[in-house]
C-alpha cells in the first residue's frame, strides 16, 4: 500500500471510530434516560434532548488550542485573535487609500481611481487563491478535532506549497489581465497609469502574499489565532512605514500636518511607493507564516518533508477548494469587472464633455474601506464559525457544530447592527477623515447610510457562509453565491445605477439589496440541515 492512501485510511478510520464513539454514547444516554438511570435536574428521568446535550459535550474537542475548551472560551480564542489580525489587514488597504487621497490635488482624484482599482482587482484575484486555504482550513478542523495531528499537518504542508505555486500564476495573470482590465472600464489615461503600476508592484508580493493567507487559514483550522494576528500587526506596521516614506506623502488631518521625512516627489512616486510598501509588507508576512507553520504550534506543525504535496491530500483539497474558487471568480466578475465598468460608465456620463468624472471609483473604495472596519468583525465569527463547527463535526457532534454557528451570527449581528447605525449618522464626518477630494465629500455619506442598512444581513453572509465552509459545504455556498450575484447583484446594480440615473447611490442600492437576499439565502441553506452529511 502506498504511504498516502495508508495515511488517508487511518484518517478516515480514525474519523469513523469518532464518529461511532459518539452514537455509543449517545445510545447508552438514550438507555439510562429512559431507565431513569440519570437526571440533569435531579428528577429521575433525563429527556432524549438532554440526552442529546450530554452526549454533545462542549469539551468534545481532541487535539490543538481548542481541546478541552468550552463554547464560549473557543469562540473567544478563535475571534479575538483574528478580528486583530481582519482589522490590520483592513489597515493596509486603508493607509493605500488614504495616502493616495492625500497626494497633491492635482493627482489624488486619478490616483483614487486607479489604487482603488488595483486594490479590488487584486484583492478579488486572492479571493480565488483563498479556495486552496479554505479547502485545507476544513480538513484541519476536522482532523484535529478527531485529533489526527498527521493528518492535519500533511494538509497544511501540502495546501502551503500549492499556495506559493499558485501565487506564481496568479501573479502573471494580474501582470497581463490588470491593465487590460482597467482599460475596459473606462478610467482616465492618468487613473490607467496609475491602476497599472499599482497592480504591476503589487503582482510581484502575490506567492509570498498568497503563502500568507493560506498559511493563515491553516493555523485558524488548528486553533491557532494568535500567530497570524501577530504577523498582521506586525506586517501593518511595515505597510505603514514603508509606503508613507517612499510615497513622499504629507499626510494631513483636517488642522493636522504630519510631514513626510523623504525627499521623494510625491507627484511622481506618490503611486509607486504606496505600492512597492503595500508589497514588501506581503512578503514580509508571507516568510514570517512558513516560519511559524515550520516552527508548529500546539499539536500543529509542518515539517519540510510535508511541503511535498501528497497526492491523495491533493486530491481532497481540490475537492473542496475547486467550488470556492469558482465562488471567488464569481465575485471577481461581478464585483471587480461589473460593478468597476458601472462606475465607469457613471464617470464618462456625469463628466460629459469634460471627460470621466474624475474620483467616483476612488469614491466607492473608500465606501468599501468604512464598511470593512463592519466587516472586520463578522469575519473574526465567520472563522470563529468554521474552524469551530469544522473541529466539532470531526469530533463526531453535528449539533455542537450547529450551535457554534448560532452563537457566533448573534455576536456578528449586534455588534454589525451597531456599526451600521454609526455608517448612516457619521457618514459625512468619515468621508472627510478619509480625503478632501470634492467627489468624495459628496459621494461617501450616501453610499454609506446605504449600505448600513443592511449590515445585520451582511453578518448572515460571512458567518454562516464561513461556518459552512468549514464543515465542507462548499458546492452549497458556492452555488448560493452564483444564484444572487449573477442574477441579482449585477442586474440590480446596472439598474439602478446606470438605467435609472441614480449614479454611485443606485449601485449601492443594488449590491446592498442582493447582500441582504444572500444572507437570507445562507440562512435558509444552514436550518435546512444538508451541509451536515457532507464529507470531507
Amino acid at each position: 500500500m502506498k504511504p498516502a492512501e495508508s495515511a488517508s485510511d487511518t484518517a478516515a478510520e480514525a474519523q469513523a471510530n469518532a464518529q461511532a464513539e459518539a452514537r455509543a454514547e449517545m445510545a447508552d444516554l438514550r438507555r439510562r434516560a429512559a431507565e431513569g438511570d440519570i437526571d440533569s435536574f435531579g428528577d429521575g428521568a433525563l429527556s432524549i434532548a438532554g440526552a442529546e446535550a450530554a452526549a454533545d459535550d462542549e469539551r468534545i474537542i481532541k487535539s490543538g488550542r481548542l481541546a478541552g475548551k468550552s463554547l464560549w472560551q473557543s469562540i473567544w480564542i478563535l475571534s479575538i485573535p483574528v478580528l486583530v489580525q481582519q482589522l490590520m489587514a483592513a489597515l493596509v488597504g486603508t493607509t493605500d487609500t488614504l495616502l493616495a487621497g492625500n497626494l497633491p490635488p492635482g493627482t489624488a482624484g486619478a490616483a483614487l481611481d486607479g489604487v482603488g482599482f488595483g486594490a479590488t482587482f487584486m484583492w478579488v484575484a486572492t479571493i480565488v487563491l483563498m479556495g486552496i486555504g479554505i479547502g485545507a482550513q476544513a480538513i484541519i478542523a476536522r482532523a484535529m478535532g478527531s485529533g489526527n495531528v498527521t493528518e492535519a499537518r500533511a494538509a497544511g504542508g501540502t495546501a502551503v506549497t500549492v499556495s506559493f505555486v499558485a501565487g506564481i500564476g496568479g501573479a502573471i495573470a494580474s501582470w497581463f489581465a490588470g491593465p487590460i482590465a482597467a482599460e475596459w472600464m473606462g478610467l482616465s489615461d492618468e487613473a490607467l497609469r496609475y491602476a497599472t503600476e499599482f497592480v504591476h508592484i503589487i503582482a510581484i508580493s502575490m506567492p509570498l502574499m498568497s503563502v500568507m493567507m493560506v498559511g493563515g487559514m491553516a493555523l485558524h483550522g488548528a486553533g491557532e489565532t494568535v500567530q497570524p494576528s501577530v504577523i498582521a500587526v506586525a506586517t501593518n506596521v511595515v505597510n505603514v512605514l514603508c509606503s508613507w516614506a517612499l510615497s513622499g506623502v504629507v499626510v494631513v488631518f483636517g488642522s493636522l500636518t504630519i510631514a513626510n521625512p523623504s525627499s521623494v516627489d510625491p507627484s511622481r512616486w506618490g503611486v509607486w511607493g504606496i505600492a512597492a510598501g503595500t508589497s514588501i509588507c506581503y512578503a514580509v508576512g508571507g516568510i514570517w507564516t512558513l516560519v511559524v507553520l515550520l516552527r508548529g504550534v500546539k499539536d500543529f506543525k509542518v515539517a519540510p518533508a510535508n511541503l511535498m504535496p501528497d497526492r491523495v491530500m491533493l486530491q481532497r483539497i481540490t475537492t473542496l477548494g475547486i467550488p470556492n474558487m469558482l465562488e471567488g471568480a464569481t465575485m471577481w466578475l461581478t464585483t471587480s469587472i461589473g460593478v468597476t465598468k458601472f462606475i465607469g460608465i457613471i464617470a464618462v456620463a456625469e463628466g460629459g464633455a469634460a471627460g470621466p468624472v474624475k474620483g467616483l471609483f476612488g469614491a466607492h473604495m473608500v465606501t468599501v474601506r468604512w464598511e470593512s472596519f463592519s466587516f472586520l468583525p463578522g469575519f473574526a465569527m465567520g472563522t470563529a464559525a468554521g474552524a469551530l463547527a469544522g473541529q466539532y463535526m470531526g469530533a463526531g457532534s453535528a449539533i455542537m457544530a450547529r450551535r457554534a454557528i448560532w452563537a457566533c451570527l448573534w455576536i456578528a449581528m449586534t455588534i454589525m447592527g451597531l456599526l451600521g447605525i454609526v455608517f448612516m449618522v457619521a457618514g459625512d464626518t468619515l468621508a472627510h477623515l478619509m480625503s478632501r477630494d470634492p467627489v468624495i465629500i459628496a459621494e461617501v455619506p450616501k453610499a454609506l447610510f446605504i449600505c448600513g442598512i443592511v449590515q445585520v444581513f451582511f453578518a448572515m453572509a460571512l458567518v454562516i457562509r464561513q461556518g459552512l465552509k468549514g464543515c465542507g459545504d462548499a458546492k452549497g455556498t458556492f452555488r448560493i453565491t452564483l444564484v444572487s450575484t449573477v442574477l441579482i447583484r449585477v442586474p440590480l446594480a446596472y439598474v439602478c445605477g446606470v438605467m435609472l440615473g441614480w449614479g454611485l447611490a443606485g449601485i449601492w442600492i443594488g449590491l446592498c439589496v442582493e447582500l441582504g437576499v444572500r444572507g437570507l439565502l445562507f440562512l435558509a441553506r444552514f436550518m435546512g440541515g444538508n451541509w451536515e452529511k457532507v464529507k470531507v
